[in-house]
């Protein structure tokens, strides 16, 4: 949202909610194919001809499926901190935490947080989660869908694009300087690869670049928006 308002300054902004996400339909179906069609079908609602895509970790690898896929509908596209590679499993942690909150018995988003810690001491992770936790009239309900979401989890963590395949525009991946493994020096011929155009630049941040950098994420994203328009 932070991100979003800033640049809504001089764009028409969407935030999209990706399926079994925040307030997107639940699917049993997940994977970089189907939301990238996702992508295009609220474009086609919207009646979106040609736009910038921005995405970041999940969103930005569904950024570059929808982008080699329907080139000639993405102006320029934008990266943050994720490379078109298989990477290896490392939120099993994270389902544990979900996992551990009993939400048939919970009575407050406390008890929640005391459930969650049982499995997950970092604190700032925890509130991270626990921000996905929602009420209905009769109980809470975690946003997500995260049975989904672990049953399909290795479509997640893979390189989705083919080998042929290939996105010539204006693109940009911004790397956190101090995230490991995201997006490292070998990948580089990989993502020339992919986007023969593309370039990099680094943020002295971790994995959450617009978190963690807002300010600086903003200005490298306008001044690539506007060479992009010129």
């Amino acid at each position: 949202m932070t991100i979003a308002r800033k640049l809504s300054t001089n764009y028409s902004v969407y935030l999209v909610d990706q399926r079994n996400h925040g307030k997107s339909p639940h699917s049993d179906d997940f994977d970089y194919y189907l939301m990238a069609e996702d992508i295009e079908e609220m474009m086609d609602h919207w009646g979106l001809e040609e736009v910038h895509l921005l995405g970041h970790s999940m969103g930005g690898k569904t950024a570059m499926q929808f982008a080699v896929r329907n080139a000639a509908s993405v102006k320029s596209l934008v990266v943050v901190d994720i490379a078109p590679k298989d990477y290896p499993r490392g939120h099993d942690i994270i389902f544990e935490a979900f996992e551990s909150v009993n939400l048939g018995a919970l009575e407050s988003r406390k008890q929640a947080e005391e459930q969650m810690s049982s499995v997950l001491d970092d604190k700032s992770v925890q509130l991270f989660l626990l921000k996905n936790l929602s009420r209905t009239e009769e109980e809470y309900v975690w946003r997500p869908n995260i049975a989904a979401i672990k049953e399909h989890y290795d479509n997640i963590i893979v390189n989705s694009l083919s080998p042929w395949e290939s996105y010539d525009g204006p693109t940009l991946f911004v790397k956190g300087a101090k995230s490991e493994r995201y997006i490292e020096e070998e990948d580089f011929p990989t993502l020339e690869s992919f986007f023969p155009a593309y370039e990099l630049v680094e943020l002295d941040a971790g994995h959450w670049v617009h978190a963690e950098k807002p300010e600086e994420l903003v200005a490298i994203l306008s001044e690539f928006l506007a060479r992009v328009e010129t």
